[in-house]
């Protein structure tokens, strides 16, 4: 089964990852795409460079970043390949606590229907 591991954070404050955190998360990295769980992961770029396309009764408009309204922002994810949610959790977990007291995130794990993919 796949699920997406979506990474939030409480604000868009541009908080770069220190050495110690790159470090480890290479090793993380590593041993979650030998495991064959990693399938694909990034960090997303600011709410200052992104935009919302929505749609309202048939209208569509876009906004331009960045969104004042925005509390929670997504900024990352990994695309993982597990045998239950317990498993992707458990990976989702090990990615939280390499982060240590430096960061406030929280990851949203939510499996993938396989059933909306375009056929072909």
């Amino acid at each position: 089964m796949r699920f997406l591991s979506m990474i939030r954070v409480t604000q868009d404050t541009g908080q770069r990852p220190s050495e110690r955190l790159l470090a480890e998360m290479g090793e993380l990295m590593a041993q979650m795409t030998v495991a064959g769980v990693l399938v694909d992961t990034a960090g997303l770029r600011p709410l200052s460079e992104g935009v919302r396309v929505g749609l309202s009764r048939g209208r569509i408009k876009v906004t331009d970043g960045p969104f004042a309204e925005a509390k929670e922002v997504v900024g990352g994810y990994a695309l993982l390949e597990a045998a239950s949610l317990d498993e992707a959790v458990e990976w989702t977990r090990r990615f939280l606590q390499v982060h240590g007291d430096e960061w406030e995130l929280e990851c949203e794990v939510r499996a993938i229907d396989e059933s909306c993919k375009p056929q072909g």
